[in-house]
């Protein structure tokens, strides 16, 4: 079973410095029939003028992932941590017990356009915590590349839950396959460009549930087409 989360269905919230569009429920946007999808709780597709961002706030008991689509974003948190994250990088942050953290545009002239991912952890109240790592295109060109993992495998980055995050470049007519174990059921997102899952064609901000499926194919539709996969526990 396939089922497709449209790009335009999705929440809004524009505070002219902040455009974002919401898949799941979030902030003031609420939609009882999209709350996230089993550990997977927020995907919002942010866009930050340059010089703006978000002011200190506090996070507990999620994890929390960044992935900047174009532009860089400066983070800060309270457990020292200070980075600059550009395409290509992937951070996860732990809030745990609980964690302050700022994030800005950190240029004065280009925007930055990224997504924020949360994913509810499989364990509260653990130590909060913070990584990030690289990954280029070559790695993710043409292929699924393990991004994120529980047990930070193949040199992804440790998610403190039972989810295998994917991110793939593909160029148009280029084709890959992902197989998925008894028990697994998977969120798509398409972040650039326009993919073919199964032969439907999804665009840029659409997303997909995929369950009870024991593979996908997806087929590059556009020059260039960026997608995460999510592969959870049902």
């Amino acid at each position: 079973m396939i089922a497709i989360r449209p790009a335009q269905d999705r929440g809004t919230a524009n505070f002219g410095w902040l455009d974002s569009r919401h898949t799941f429920s979030f902030g003031e946007y609420y939609d009882p029939d999209h709350m996230g999808f089993a550990n997977l709780r927020v995907i919002n597709e942010d866009k930050v003028t340059p010089g703006q961002g978000f002011s200190t706030h506090g996070h507990r008991d999620m994890e929390i992932i960044s992935y900047v689509l174009e532009g860089a974003l400066e983070h800060k948190d309270s457990i020292g941590t200070g980075s600059v994250i550009r395409p290509g990088d992937v951070q996860r942050m732990s809030a745990g017990t609980g964690i302050q953290h700022s994030e800005y545009n950190a240029s004065k002239t280009e925007p930055v356009h990224f997504l924020q991912i949360w994913i509810l952890p499989e364990q509260k109240g653990i130590e909060p915590g913070y990584e990030q790592k690289t990954f280029t295109d070559a790695e993710k060109r043409g292929t699924l590349r393990l991004v994120g993992s529980r047990d930070g495998r193949d040199g992804s980055i440790t998610i403190h839950q039972n989810v295998d995050f994917y991110a793939a470049t593909l160029n148009e007519g280029n084709a890959i396959s992902h197989t998925f174990a008894n028990g697994r059921v998977a969120w798509l997102q398409v972040a650039q460009g326009a993919v073919q899952l199964n032969g439907q064609t999804l665009a840029a901000g659409d997303g997909a549930v995929i369950a009870q499926e024991s593979q996908i194919t997806l087929q590059g539709a556009s020059n260039t087409a960026e997608v995460l996969l999510f592969d959870m526990a049902a």
